[in-house]
């Protein structure tokens, strides 16, 4: 795994310096706001998602520089995502990545509005021409970020989380495709949409992001049940204490593993077909299977 993890911290550097490159400087009348938006787009995190579209971008040959600014597009989405998660009206927690959570550092109201510039300047960097020279294509881009990020997306799956009827294995499956999946699943798409991939390389990808992203939720929701603070960089045990119904608390924490171990297989064997060159994602499902933060 060496050789994977690093890959993962060179793949996280090129985001976090395009993302720094990019976000407009802490200056002005709005500078809290851009501080804000600085402040948590630059605050760390893996980058998985932007590696997962570089990673599938390159056993196509794609352009690195369009992936990564692709990546930069769906890493901003996600981080606008912690902001808002991170409220005192949705999860209302203090701690991110070991760090204070925006509206702890600064206030609600500037959290709020730096989720939604963190937003809408995803779209402005995949609408420029810089991101790729085919309109046509950042139109596609646009439009499956949108799909991912909106209310038959994350968004969509966020309301099923906050409203508390995610009480069988159906909606709880629904809850992890639509909140956490469908962006893991679109990091994929980008890259083998901008590499070119014919419709059978897609439609494997598709599936094994699919599984992928039910993995990485499940991953959490361990984390959540059995982690420390510490090591999470966040709140533990907070889904229990809410009361709240995941795939990990409804099979139990053994049957869950057990789960977990049958989709990483599972996803693995969607991408068996490019031989050595799906061996970097399989290598991020064992990444995620094994992680404790």
């Amino acid at each position: 795994m060496h050789n994977f993890d690093a890959r993962l911290r060179d793949a996280a550097d090129r985001v976090t310096k395009a993302i720094d490159a990019l976000l407009p400087p802490a200056q002005g009348p709005e500078e809290r706001l851009l501080a804000a938006m600085r402040y948590a787009a630059l605050g760390g995190g893996k980058r998985l998602r932007p590696f997962l579209t570089i990673e599938a971008g390159r056993m196509f040959d794609a352009d690195d520089n369009v992936l990564l600014r692709a990546g930069v597009a769906i890493e901003l989405i996600h981080t606008y995502s912690l902001i808002h998660d991170d409220l005192p009206c949705m999860d209302d927690d203090d701690l991110r990545r070991g760090q204070p959570t925006v509206h702890r550092q600064f206030d609600e109201a500037t959290a709020v509005l730096a989720g939604d510039g963190l937003l809408t300047f995803a779209f402005e960097v995949l609408s420029d021409p810089a991101t790729h020279r085919d309109p046509q294509m950042r139109c596609l881009l646009i439009a499956g970020l949108a799909r991912a990020a909106g209310p038959l997306g994350m968004v969509g799956g966020q309301m099923i989380d906050m409203a508390g009827i995610a009480a069988d294995m159906a909606t709880a499956a629904r809850m992890n495709r639509l909140k956490t999946g469908a962006l893991i699943a679109f990091s994929v798409e980008a890259g083998a949409l901008i590499g070119g991939a014919p419709d059978d390389a897609r439609h494997a990808l598709a599936r094994y992001a699919a599984d992928l992203g039910t993995l990485f939720q499940m991953a959490d929701d361990l984390i959540d049940a059995e982690g420390s603070a510490a090591a999470a960089g966040k709140a533990v045990a907070k889904d229990a204490a809410a009361g709240k119904v995941n795939l990990v608390s409804l099979l139990g924490v053994e049957a869950a593993r057990q789960r977990v171990r049958l989709l990483a297989a599972q996803a693995k064997n969607h991408v068996a077909l490019f031989g050595s060159r799906s061996k970097v994602l399989c290598e991020a499902v064992d990444f995620v299977v094994e992680r404790r933060y």
